[in-house]
């Protein structure tokens, strides 16, 4: 099979490669294709990835290209890994918002907001391509905000487009790791949300759910990631355990305030540190792998650093140092590929899952995978509170894709104005203006 990987230059691409290298069963993947628009990010991946091969015996054949139509003609399969604007691009949807008093995170409040403006116009025009050169390639978008992203793709793809994270999947296995359960993949979890807006609900090993002695156990409560994060108190009042992204909305006024006072953003922060990577992958004698990994253990050791020193909640567990978004991509390619039904928490269109969105809306739920693809699973209703919260944040979304097929600056303000982290209209004209301003992808805003 052919794998095309889009933003193949991406620092986290050698985690999918990796996860390739391990995969020896019939009908895996055999050519990798890497389209990005920068030949020296481009280079200094592929150094990476040879590598990562060296001594494999068939390993995938990796080949390079700048043009779009080569690099999708013949695909199988699509990974979908853009960085509209670079990470230059994220520290200024940070800066721009942090200076209005409102958070700049990528996938959460103005700061996506911004990201998906720029993005959407990109998706869209890529999927267009993907419809006309590889219409029958599955497509798995890795590019954020993923929900929003995969939604907008899906106007041209349909169900053949799905995106995938691995913040669900990383919170199950802490959930389930601190219950003690020995093998986390046996655990069935109940998960039900927007991208980056979920929440676990229970989880169920022999069919039993064990998530009520979790919430029951308030030593236990606060011994993993998301319980420093949130605090046992809080957990317990939901009666859930949320993604660990709703920090940004349940602690807003805290993590803002970190991030105002923080050195560097962390857009900032991952454009220094990856430009020091590629930097010294001009070096054509320099170790390419090591350099890499070195790299992306400071990176994952940072990840959410504001967040939880806001909330006292110390370092990351070396247990949750490893990612995972690549295993998850791995495992839809191959259920799809092999009809090796399996069950993955997915970013799929909505159906008549929850019956407070539409059947266009894509959501991220539990999804049975075979080789026609993801099918959401029936799931309860939300409760009141998080109802309230995915509609709004999904009739933002609305907004934003109305806006990128519009160019309407009027609309993207409404955009910024309606989101819950959005605190006043002037504040949303203000973020609108400033974010034109400093990118030149959003110039089409008029």
């Amino acid at each position: 099979m052919r794998l095309t990987i889009l933003g193949g230059g991406g620092f986290r691409v050698p985690l999918v490669y990796g996860a390739l290298l391990g995969d020896r069963a019939e009908g895996r993947v055999t050519q990798v294709v890497l389209h990005d628009l920068d030949p020296a990010r481009l280079s200094a991946v592929t150094r990476v990835l040879a590598e990562q091969a060296a001594g494999i015996p068939d390993a995938p054949r990796v080949t390079a290209t700048t043009d779009l139509d080569t690099a999708l003609t013949g695909a199988d399969f699509v990974f979908s890994a853009l960085r509209v604007g670079g990470l230059r691009g994220r520290a200024e949807d940070e800066r721009v918002a942090l200076a209005e008093g409102v958070l700049g995170q990528e996938t959460v409040g103005a700061g996506g907001i911004a990201y998906g403006l720029r993005t959407v116009p990109v998706a869209d025009g890529i999927a267009r391509r993907i419809a006309r050169l590889a219409p029958d390639a599955w497509v798995i978008n890795f590019t954020n905000p993923a929900g929003l992203v995969t939604e907008a793709m899906a106007r041209h793809l349909g169900d053949r487009v799905i995106g995938i994270c691995d913040s669900p999947v990383g919170l199950g296995r802490r959930i389930a790791r601190t219950l003690g359960v020995r093998n986390p993949a046996e655990a069935w979890i109940d998960y039900v949300g927007l991208n980056h807006l979920g929440w676990v609900r229970g989880l169920r090993i022999a069919g039993r759910d064990e998530l009520p002695r979790l919430l029951a156990d308030r030593a236990l409560l606060g011994s993993f990631e998301e319980g420093k994060l949130f605090g046992p108190d809080w957990l317990q009042s939901l009666g859930a355990i949320p993604n660990e992204y709703l920090h940004y909305y349940y602690f807003n006024r805290e993590t803002v305030r970190a991030y105002q006072e923080a050195e560097r953003t962390r857009g900032a922060f991952l454009h220094d540190q990856q430009a020091r990577f590629y930097e010294e992958m001009r070096d054509p004698d320099a170790p390419a792998l090591a350099a890499w990994d070195r790299t992306r253990a400071e990176r994952e050791a940072t990840y959410m650093a504001e967040n939880r020193e806001s909330a006292g909640a110390g370092d990351r567990d070396a247990d949750d140092l490893s990612g995972g978004y690549e295993k998850v991509a791995l495992a839809l390619m191959r259920a799809i590929a092999r009809d090796e039904r399996t069950t993955l928490i997915l970013n799929a269109r909505n159906r008549d899952t929850l019956a407070v969105l539409d059947t266009e809306a894509v959501i991220e739920v539990p999804c049975l995978v075979d080789a026609n693809g993801a099918h959401p699973v029936a799931v309860a209703p939300l409760p009141g509170h998080a109802t309230g919260l995915v509609c709004a944040v999904k009739a933002v979304e609305r907004e934003v894709l109305a806006a990128a097929g519009s160019g309407s600056r009027t609309t993207a303000v409404k955009a910024f104005a309606l989101h819950p982290l959005v605190d006043s209209v002037n504040v949303a004209r203000r973020l609108v203006d400033g974010y034109t301003a400093v990118h030149p992808g959003l110039a089409y805003l008029r």
